[in-house]
């Protein structure tokens, strides 16, 4: 045995009374002293000594690393023996186990302290003291780990849950759930809401909404967007509790959807993104999605049906889960960008390009087209809220041509020209801006070249435009596509060909 001590025998001796050690001792037992490192310093240095605290594979925890006894060390780590005294004629050592709460005799740390002189009283009882002190707080820091690990398997099988919803998976969903939720998803339907908060306040937002909806609804936090979190919420009281914690709360908003199937759960998260830009704009700072109108609900049901089945049906030739898989990425991959819906699903993005290449090649569309992003999105939602075109075999052979059909109903006109004509109060010729980077395929250096301006002004324009549409431009997704559609409806702009007839290129299938 070799070591040496730092300090001499007598130096660093307390000079006050004999139980002023304790009471430092206690100090560190306070909650903002509670550092195994700093507690062994101060053993150190109380009895003039060199300690060191490892743990039971000999990895060095905090102090200074000493030469121990390797039978010895092994019978403390082991529990044959609880606390060992050594002396190699230079030094003074003592070994103290520090037990580990599951691992019954056996020590989970070893608290090693050498001297020059022979430890007295006083100082044996110093190390016993500390050893004990040491135990709480090692202790301490393992439920705390535990605890923190716990936190995020449980955060990993929220989303786990969301991600198998997203792509229609309701069974897989409901038997995760229900081993630690039971009853979660008992319903077959549900609205989704997107709190959105700053990063730094999101995780206290979470552990709010899991409070206030008191474990009957699923809550996660959004793995594309750092400051949302995603609440899929089966019980009609969800709502009215999620608007409690809103109210009053600065730069804190809150987008709904409508109540839907289990199995349409990635439809209600584009819903509440989408009125959650409305949220922005209103002084509650909430929106549902049902609060403005929907262009869908303007075209006639059946023939807004049946096109969407003509324009999807390359796809029917799929298995069921195949076809369920890729048009629930194509869904999302239409609504974000590839990196987000990669992140949202919990696949890489290389995935979702593959899949959405695919659903595109199937299609024969070219979805660097803005135009046709919104027609192919159109009919995926319209199968995704009214389910397949014909269940038992016997309905019309749907047509893919029939799109400037659905366009042209008085009342979807009424809406396109009403809410594009909000923008002819700017002297800025917002509209015009607006159509001409749609045209652009929401380029703004195309545009800016077409228009004869700065590319800078184009945004300005379109993020001009915003407040006044109460909707999102710039960030893509399901807000833009609904302008877009009012251009189409208004005949600002021509209707896409879908079906095969303007196919380009293949490697870009989403926005950046």
């Amino acid at each position: 045995m070799a070591g040496r001590a730092d300090e001499g025998p007598h130096a660093q001796q307390p000079r006050d009374s004999d139980t002023a050690w304790a009471e430092q001792l206690l100090d560190h037992l306070r909650p903002a002293g509670r550092d195994p490192r700093r507690v062994v310093t101060w053993l150190g240095r109380t009895v003039g000594a060199t300690a060191c605290l490892q743990d039971d594979q000999g990895s060095l925890l905090a102090g200074e690393r000493l030469p121990l006894d390797a039978a010895v060390l092994a019978d403390v780590v082991t529990g044959r023996i609880s606390a060992a005294a050594l002396e190699d004629g230079e030094h003074h050592v003592r070994l103290v186990g520090i037990r580990h709460p599951e691992r019954g005799p056996a020590a989970g740390a070893v608290l090693a302290v050498a001297r020059r002189d022979p430890f007295d009283r006083r100082a044996a009882d110093i190390v016993n003291r500390t050893a004990s002190v040491l135990e709480l707080l090692l202790t301490e820091r393992k439920l705390t780990d535990d605890g923190r690990r716990l936190r995020r398997a449980t955060a990993d099988l929220r989303l786990a849950i969301l991600q198998l919803l997203m792509v229609e998976d309701t069974v897989s969903a409901r038997r995760v759930a229900a081993g630690l939720w039971p009853g979660l998803l008992e319903e077959d339907t549900a609205c989704v809401y997107v709190v959105e908060v700053s990063p730094a306040e999101r995780d206290a937002v979470a552990d709010a909404c899991a409070h206030l909806t008191e474990g009957l609804a699923l809550v996660v936090r959004c793995p594309a967007m750092d400051g949302h979190v995603i609440v899929v919420g089966p019980r009609p009281a969800a709502g009215d509790r999620l608007r409690s914690l809103v109210d009053g709360r600065p730069g804190t908003f809150l987008g709904g959807s409508l109540r839907q199937r289990l199995a349409r759960t990635a439809t209600a998260y584009g819903q509440a993104i989408s009125a959650l830009a409305v949220a922005r704009f209103r002084p509650d700072q909430t929106a549902v999605f049902a609060e403005r109108t929907d262009p869908e609900r303007l075209m006639d049901p059946v023939a807004l049906r049946a096109w969407s089945a003509g324009v999807l049906r390359p796809l029917d030739t799929l298995p069921h889960h195949i076809r369920a898989e890729l048009l629930a990425t194509t869904r999302l991959g239409l609504e974000f960008t590839a990196v987000n819906a990669a992140k949202v699903l919990g696949v890489s993005r290389n995935t979702v390009r593959a899949r959405m290449d695919r659903v595109e090649a199937l299609l024969g569309t070219d979805f660097s087209h803005l135009t046709t992003r919104a027609v192919v999105r159109l009919a995926l939602n319209t199968e995704a809220v009214q389910g397949p075109y014909d269940p038992d075999g016997t309905a019309p052979h749907p047509r893919a041509d029939r799109l400037g059909d659905l366009l042209t109903s008085a009342a979807l006109r009424l809406w396109a020209q009403d809410l594009l004509g909000r923008l002819d109060g700017d002297g800025r010729d917002l509209r015009g801006t607006l159509r001409a980077w749609i045209a652009a395929d929401s380029n703004a250096e195309r545009t800016a070249k077409d228009l004869g301006m700065h590319a800078q002004t184009v945004r300005d324009h379109v993020r001009a435009a915003e407040p006044v549409l109460e909707r999102q431009l710039l960030a893509m997704g399901s807000d833009l596509y609904e302008v877009v559609l009012a251009h189409l409806a208004a005949g600002a702009l021509a209707a896409p060909a879908v079906g095969g007839a303007n196919r380009g290129q293949p490697d870009s299938p989403v926005h950046e």
